[in-house]
This record gives C-alpha cells, structure tokens and sequence, in this order.
C-alpha cells in the first residue's frame, strides 16, 4: 500500500512538473547585453532586463535573463550600450505648445547664420496669413556668434511675413507687420507691468519688446492658431521629440488651459493609444481675477471635473495621466519670473504673507498639493514665514508641496524648506542664461548659482527640470552638462568646481529624484524588480565619454510601459510609425524640432 501511495504521488510530481513545463509564460521583452546603471543598491551591476506587463520582473546576466524567453519573446540586443532609467522632467509645459507645428525650433541650432537661414527658408513657404515664429527654447550665448540677431537680420531674413522671435520671457523681436498686427502702440496691445518697447531716436518703434512672462503668454494667443487636427498631430511630434532624449514620463507643471478642457489633445492620443510619456500633471485654473486661482483649482476638480489628487486616469497604464495637485502660480501678484537680464523682482512681503496663507490654508485643508514659481531667495524668505505660519495653525502633515526654480536660495531657507516637508525643483536655466546671470550679478554669484552641492548634500526632495519649452530646451542633457561640467552653453564657466555634480548624481535628479516630486519614488527611477518598465540606451556611454560630449547625447532606443516608443539607427525599426506632419508647411517638416547636423 505504502509503495502504491509513493508510485502515485511521484507520477503526480511528474505530472505537475511536465505541466509546469507546458505552462511556463516568459518575458514579453528582454533587453540583454547592455552596461545597465540600475540605481539599485541590492543589484548593482546587470548585463539584461526583463520585462513583463508593464513591469521588469528581473535584472541580471544575460545567462540569467534570456533564460525566462519564450517564442512570443520580443528580444533587443543592446550591443554593450548603456542602458539607464527613463528620464522623467518633473517641471515641463507641454500643453502650452499648441502652435508646436507652427514654430521653427532653434534648440540646439550651433551658428546664428544658419539660424537666420532656417528662417529665410521657412519664410518662403509659410501662406499668406501666417506667421514666422521662434518661441523660446534657445539662447544667444548658444550661437558662436554669441549674440541676439538684430532686428534688420530678421527682416532681410523674413521680407513679407508677420514674424516674432521670441527669447525665453526675456525679449521678443518683431517687424512692422507684426506690430500692427498685434496692435503695438494701441490698447489692443497687452500693459502688463514690466513690458517696456523699444524706440528709436525718432521715437518710432524698433521692434524689440521686453517684457515677463505674461505679455508673451498674451501675445501667443494673439497670433493665428493651429486647428484642433494640427494641435493633436504637434502633441504626438513633441512626445516623439520627449522619447528622443531618453524622457518617459513628465510632470506638467501647468498650461494656459486648464484640465480638462486644456487636455483634449492629450485625451485624443490616450484614444489612438500614441500617449508614448506617462503624464502627470499640475493643474492651474485661472479664474475670474487674478486672485482667484485658487478658488478655480478647487471648483475645477471638486465639482466641474472631478478629479482627487493622485488620481490616475488611465487605469491601463500606471501613472498614465495623473493629477498631482496645483500650481505653479497661485496668484498673478506673487510671480517673480526668472529673467536674468535684469535684476530681480521682489514681491511685496506683506501681499506674500497674505496670500500665501489665505490660498494655502484652503489647498491644506482639501489635501491638494501645490507648487510655488520662486525664483529668487527675497521672495522664498517670506513665502516660507507664511508657509510656517499655516503650518502652525492646519498643519500640512505630510502634504507634497515644492519650490519651483529657487535659484539663489540660500542655505538656511534650504533647511526651512526641508523642516517642513516640501521639495525643490531646479531647473537648468543658468545652462542657457547662465551668461546673462553673470552680468547682471556677477562671476562669483554665478558660480554659487544655484547652491547644487549644498542642496544635494542637504538630502531635500530634489529634482532638475528642464522648464522647457520658453525658458530652456527640453533637452535634458544639456542641463546634465552644465551640473557635471560647470559651463553655459557657450562654454563659458557659470559653475564652480566645488559646486558641480558627479555623473550618479547628476543622473539621480533626473530620475530617483524626480520621482519624489510624483509621489513615485518607489517604483520609478531605477532598474530592478517591480519598477516601472521605462528605460532608455544611450547613444554614448554617459559614464565615460569626456565632459563637453554629455550634451549631444540621445536616445537610441526609448521603452515606455514595456513598450518601445522610439527608437533610431539600428532599433529605428522598432520605432512606431509618426503621422505626417500638419500642415504641409510647417518647420517641423522641414527642419524637425531639434537641431541635428546634416
């Protein structure tokens, strides 16, 4: 009896073994012979990942992980590539770029020459009626004539078209049509305070306005304005421009239309399944004065569109679009903008007081995270005295909250922040403006400017933003380059020595660090099991190629959820198929939307 109970539970073994076998379901990608920087302390060196539903569920060797293949098995060879996190920019504006299609992008343009040249050819096939446009993105310390083009350039350049070439939110340049357009001179032409127009010794307009960020905010909707069908088709070209650069998930930190009307686009790519970033975002709602953004936000999300904080919005993709609190402006009165040309803005302490305690007892009370636009330590000071009083009397008990830019932030408000729970999200302005910085403050401010290695030794919530896309390029590596190198853009020294990053660093605030500033820091950011499937391989090895090569790396092959979302050179075959670019006219048709030498 004994014998034929052990016959039969070894038959049963064999059985369950034999369907083991039968059954057994591998990966559904592995990426194997890579130089994979995990950021993970328990697995420190890995050769290959796997990844199933959305998730890598192992790193290893390539022994190991090809090992758990089966025939339906999507196989990448990395052919000894780096392969990282994704890249998350947890401060970008992407759905203010409604007229993406209709914008001749000077990112990463080398010479002012072929600057000008890309306009004059673009002048020649943009229709009667529309515009020749440069928004923002670029700097003239870029350019190896380090210089802005004057305005006689621009007009030789663009002889019969509207045209406005716009610098950060620091300076625009327009000819005589656009000004009449626009209604320069008239009241149909915005006054917001700080907007100063340029005229000559005869007191005739020049062209050149300055002026902050909300004149040129203005000013955009006053030109012509793509339709709702280019609009969605710009949305997919910016996300392909995101993917190039190793970026997987973003952190949008407001836009001039709010959720959820302002996110229509967005919801049509989440239909046509081409959202290849998972998309959070920061919700702004500007109300019936400027006083009243508060008081929107809330009505927004508690009875006009229903929306809880953290709340995601496609359950079939983790964090796909995510609502994440409110921001980055909570009252027009208490934007300090960030122009290095000219010295900074200091708000008045007592509206600052006022306001930040009466609108931030409201977004505590409702659990709603929030971020506050400071640029400059003058304003953070009593932004936090308020900031401690609320604290006193409703306590923010744990509630997410951030500093956005805080660049000259000192080291005891840096501690203030950190004693209260909030984090601070850099950005890389001082890559692109860092020269103006300088001669508006000076060298030895500059290079203390922002205090990286005080802030990153501090242990705060920390991450850096590309700010993009007026203020900075979405290009990541570019600001990566100034925090491991110390230079600008035009190669100039903006960092000191003792105030850059190491490389691991650096790469922390673009991916572990960033995570934080979502809430997602457990499983976001590095390469091992139960993380996010979001990873990119470099087009150089961003650990050994020389300092000054940090800037012109890319993506060659970008993985969103488990998906490949981009891929160029020997993985471009892998690349889902872009839609034609709309109109036929436009510059990303012709010139793309980042610079590449030909």
């Amino acid at each position: 009896m004994s014998r034929l109970v052990i016959i039969i539970a070894a038959l049963r073994i064999g059985t369950l073994g034999a369907q083991s076998v039968e059954s057994f379901v591998g990966a559904d990608m592995i990426v194997f012979n890579a130089t994979i920087t995990t950021q993970s302390l328990a697995i420190p060196r890995a050769s290959a990942v796997a990844v199933k539903r959305g998730r890598i569920y192992a790193v290893g060797t390539d022994a190991e992980i090809l090992g758990l293949k089966d025939n339906n098995t999507r196989l990448i060879d990395a052919r000894g590539r780096r392969l990282i996190p994704g890249l998350m920019d947890a401060h970008v504006h992407v759905l203010n770029e409604k007229n993406y299609n209709y914008e001749v992008k000077w990112e990463g343009v080398p010479t002012l020459k072929y600057a000008l040249q890309m306009l004059s050819e673009q002048a020649k096939r943009t229709p009667q009626g529309q515009w020749v446009k440069v928004i923002g993105g670029w700097s003239p310390y870029q350019f190896s004539e380090r210089r802005h083009p004057t305005i006689e350039e621009l007009k030789k350049a663009v002889p019969d078209r509207p045209f406005i070439v716009q610098y950060a939110y620091n300076e625009a340049f327009l000819n005589e049509s656009a000004m009449k357009a626009l209604g320069v001179g008239t009241s149909r032409f915005p006054t917001f305070p700080g907007t100063v127009f340029e005229k000559d010794s005869q007191g005739r307009y020049t062209g050149i306005v300055r002026a902050n960020t909300f004149t040129f905010v203005t000013l955009e909707s006053m030109v012509p304005l793509p339709s709702y069908e280019e609009q969605v088709n710009g949305l997919v070209y910016i996300i392909n421009n995101l993917n190039r650069f190793g970026v997987t998930s973003v952190i949008d930190a407001g836009a001039a239309q709010g959720y959820a009307d302002g996110h229509a686009p967005l919801q049509e790519l989440i239909r046509q399944n081409r959202l290849n970033v998972r998309f959070r975002f920061i919700d702004l709602q500007f109300g019936g004065s400027s006083s009243a953004f508060v008081d929107a936000e809330i009505n927004a999300i508690t009875q006009r569109s229903p929306v809880s904080p953290g709340e995601n919005l496609i359950p079939s993709v983790a964090h796909g679009h995510e609502y994440e609190g409110t921001g980055e402006m909570l009252r027009l009165a208490l934007h300090d903008h960030e122009n290095f040309d000219l010295p900074a803005i200091v708000i008045d302490r007592d509206s600052m007081l006022q306001y930040i305690r009466e609108d931030v007892t409201k977004l505590v009370k409702r659990r709603i995270p929030f971020r506050m636009h400071i640029s400059y330590n003058e304003n953070i000071t009593p932004f936090l005295d308020a900031l401690e009083q609320v604290n006193a009397q409703t306590p923010l008990d744990g509630l997410r909250w951030s500093i956005e830019h805080a660049e000259t932030i000192t080291p005891e408000n840096i501690e203030r922040v950190k004693r209260l729970g909030g984090g601070i999200a850099l950005d890389d302005k001082m890559a692109l403006h860092g020269d103006a910085f300088i001669k508006t403050y000076s060298r030895e401010k500059a290079l203390r400017t922002p205090a990286l290695r005080r802030l990153v030794e501090s242990g705060i919530p920390l991450a850096m933003t590309s700010d993009g896309f007026r203020a900075g390029p979405i290009n990541p590596w570019i600001g990566i380059s100034w925090t491991v190198s110390g230079k600008s853009v035009s190669g100039s020294e903006v960092l000191a020595k003792d105030n850059r990053l190491t490389r691991e660093e650096a790469l922390k605030l673009w991916t572990t660090g960033a995570a934080w500033f979502g809430g997602r820091e457990n499983d976001t950011g590095k390469i091992e099991p139960g993380y996010l499937a979001d990873f990119t391989l470099l087009s150089a090895d961003y650990f050994t190629v020389p300092e000054d090569q940090i800037k012109n790396i890319s993506s060659v092959l970008t993985v969103v959820d488990g998906r490949v979302v981009f891929g160029k050179a020997e993985y471009s075959d892998l690349s889902p198929k872009l839609p034609e670019v709309i109109p036929a006219w436009s510059p990303i048709k012709y010139f793309g939307d980042y610079y590449s030498p030909k």
